[in-house]
C-alpha cells in the first residue's frame, strides 16, 4: 500500500471506569427515578425492552460495567463443534470473553434479537458468576433456563431455548460498541437492572445520576404516602414548588409518618 494513502488510524474512545462506589448507589436505584433522569438529559429510550429474567420477579437488583460480545450470523465451515477445542482460539471467542470478565462487570451479549440459539448457557453463566460478574443479558435465548435460573445471578433473556449457539450465532468481536434490544452499549457502560428493566446508563454519566436518583427516589417516597392518603395529582405529582417545599420540611422533622 502506498504510505500516502494509508490511513491514519483514529484514536480509541476513552473509556471511563465507573468506580464500585458509584455502582453501588446505582444499584439502589429505581430504574423508573433513573429513566426519567436520563430523559432530562435527553436519552429517550435507555431501556432494553422485551427482555425478562429467568428468576422472574424475585431476580437481584444490580448495576456494573459492561463487558460486550457481538455476534454475527454463523458459517457452516467455521462454526463447527470442532471449534470449541480445550485452547482459547480465534473462532471460539465466548470462552475467551468469559475468562476476560473482571468482578463487577455485566456481561452484554448482541444476539441482532435472534432466539433462534442459546447466546450461551448454564455452564458459562455459572463460570461468570464465580469470576465476580453481576448478570447476564442477551436480547437473545439462553439455554438451560431451569438450572440458571436457580442460580444467584440475575439472567436476563427474550426467550429460552435448548438449540446451540453453533447453529446460529458466532462470537465476533469483545469490548466494542453493540446493539442489545435496540439500545447502545459501550464498554464500560452502566447496567442496572430491578424487577423491571434493565437499562444503560453512559458511562460519564454515572455519579451524576446516582445523585439525582438518590434524591428523586427520596421525593417520591414521600409523594406516594400523599397519593396514598387521598391527595389528588394537581400540585403534588409531579410536585409543585410548593410541594417540593413542603417536602424538605418533612425531612427536616425526621420523615414523620404521615397519617
Amino acid at each position: 500500500m502506498n504510505p500516502a494513502t494509508t490511513p491514519t488510524p483514529l484514536p480509541a474512545r476513552e473509556r471511563i471506569h465507573v468506580s464500585d462506589a458509584a455502582l453501588q448507589r446505582l444499584a439502589r436505584a429505581s430504574s423508573g427515578s433513573l429513566t426519567t433522569q436520563l430523559y432530562k438529559k435527553g436519552f429517550r429510550q435507555p431501556v432494553l425492552v422485551g427482555l425478562k429474567p429467568l428468576q422472574g420477579a424475585s431476580v437481584q437488583r444490580f448495576a456494573g460495567r459492561a463487558f460486550t460480545m457481538r455476534f454475527i450470523p454463523a458459517r457452516e465451515d467455521i462454526d463447527t463443534y470442532d471449534t470449541l477445542t480445550t485452547t482459547p482460539n480465534a473462532d471460539n471467542l465466548q470462552w475467551v470473553g468469559v475468562e476476560q470478565t473482571q468482578a463487577g462487570d455485566v456481561m452484554v451479549i448482541d444476539s441482532r434479537g435472534d432466539a433462534s440459539a442459546a447466546s450461551m448457557g448454564h455452564m458459562l453463566v455459572t463460570r461468570l458468576m464465580k469470576r465476580g460478574v453481576r448478570a447476564v443479558v442477551t436480547d437473545g435465548a439462553l439455554r438451560d433456563g431451569r438450572e440458571i435460573a436457580q442460580l444467584p445471578i440475575p439472567a436476563w433473556c427474550a426467550g429460552v431455548t435448548a438449540t446451540t449457539r453453533l447453529s446460529f450465532h458466532h462470537v465476533a468481536d469483545l469490548q466494542v460498541p453493540i446493539a442489545c434490544a435496540g439500545v447502545a452499549v459501550y464498554p464500560g457502560d452502566v447496567i442496572h437492572g430491578d424487577a423491571d428493566n434493565i437499562t444503560v446508563v453512559p458511562a460519564a454519566l454515572a455519579v451524576e445520576m446516582a445523585a439525582l436518583c438518590e434524591l428523586q427516589d427520596d421525593l417520591e417516597s414521600y409523594l406516594a404516602m400523599r397519593v396514598q392518603r387521598g391527595e389528588a395529582l394537581w400540585g403534588l405529582y409531579p410536585p409543585s414548588d410548593v410541594t417540593r417545599a413542603e417536602h424538605k420540611a418533612w425531612v427536616a422533622a425526621g420523615r414523620p409518618k404521615l397519617d
